[in-house]
C-alpha cells in the first residue's frame, strides 16, 4: 500500500473517530465547567436587584438560582450572574453565553415554541403604576394617556388587549429597563407604568399607587434553550420538589411577594 492510500485511510479513520465521539449533554457541560451561568434581572427589587452598595445580587429569583448550583455542586455561590433585560434574555440565551434564565420570564405558547420552560414557580398578572395627582382609577380612564412598557415584555399586549374589549384608545412607550420607565412617569412622559404587580410593587412610592386592575396571569418559569432537554427536565424536578416542600412558598414569603 502506497504512502497516500496510508494517509487517505488515517484521515478517514479519524473522522470516523471524531464521528463517533461521545456528545456532552448540555447538563454534563455545566458541571465540567463547574459553574452554572443564570441570566437574572438587576432592577426588580425582591426578584433580582443589584445592591450597588455591597454589588450583590439579591432576591427570590437570585435565591432559586443559587438553590440550583447547590444542587449541581453542593456549593450555593458556584453560580455566575449577568443582568438581563426582557429584550436580552432570550438572544444571551440563544448564544450560549447563559445556561439558564430566572429572570421574571413569562411562560406563554409562543416561547415555548423556542425554549423550554419549568413548572412555573411563581403567578402574577400585569398591572398599572400611575400617580396619585393624575385621577386615574382604572384602564377605563386612559383614554388618550401613553403606557410605558418594557421592551420584548408581554405587557404591551396584556393591556392593549383589555383596552381594545372596552374601546379605550391608547398610546404605547417602550422603554429598555423598570427604572427608566418610573423615571419617564415621573416625568410626565407616560401616564402609566405597566409591568407585573409584583414588579410594579418595587417602584411603588408615596406619589404612586398600584391600580386594582389586573390583567393576562403570568406564570413564570426557569428557562434553558429548547436543545437542552436533560438540563430543562433537571431544573423542573428542583422546581417541582421545591415547590410540593415548601422551600418555594417560604422563599416568597420571604421577600414579601
Amino acid at each position: 500500500m502506497n504512502v497516500k492510500k496510508i494517509a487517505v485511510l488515517l484521515l478517514a479513520a479519524a473522522a470516523l473517530s471524531a464521528g463517533c465521539a461521545k456528545k456532552v449533554e448540555p447538563l454534563d457541560a455545566i458541571k465540567n465547567a463547574g459553574v452554572l451561568k443564570v441570566g437574572v434581572k438587576s432592577d426588580v427589587p425582591r426578584f433580582g436587584l443589584l445592591n450597588t452598595a455591597t454589588n450583590q445580587y439579591e432576591g427570590f429569583e437570585i435565591e432559586l438560582a443559587k438553590l440550583i448550583a447547590k444542587d449541581l455542586f453542593g456549593d450555593a455561590s458556584k453560580v455566575a450572574f449577568t443582568p438581563v433585560t426582557a429584550k436580552t434574555r432570550g438572544p444571551l440565551l440563544d448564544n450560549g453565553e447563559l445556561d439558564l434564565i430566572a429572570a421574571t420570564f413569562t411562560i406563554t405558547e409562543e416561547r415555548k415554541l423556542t425554549y423550554n420552560f419549568s413548572t412555573p414557580y411563581y403567578t402574577d398578572a400585569v398591572g398599572m403604576l400611575v400617580k396619585k395627582a393624575a385621577g386615574i382609577n382604572s384602564l377605563a380612564d386612559c383614554g388618550g394617556k401613553t403606557i410605558g412598557v418594557a421592551q420584548s415584555a408581554t405587557s404591551k399586549e396584556a393591556i392593549q388587549n383589555a383596552a381594545d374589549a372596552i374601546g379605550v384608545s391608547i398610546s404605547f412607550l417602550e422603554f429598555a429597563t423598570y427604572p427608566e420607565i418610573k423615571v419617564a412617569l415621573d416625568s410626565g412622559r407616560v401616564d402609566v407604568f405597566s409591568v407585573d404587580k409584583s414588579i410594579l410593587n418595587g417602584y411603588l412610592d408615596e406619589s404612586t399607587i398600584i391600580l386594582a386592575d389586573s390583567f393576562s396571569p403570568q406564570d413564570y418559569g426557569i428557562t434553558s434553550k429548547l436543545a437542552s432537554t436533560d438540563l430543562a427536565a433537571y431544573v423542573d424536578g428542583l422546581i417541582r420538589k421545591w415547590l410540593a416542600d415548601g422551600t418555594i412558598p417560604a422563599l416568597i414569603k420571604q421577600f414579601g411577594l
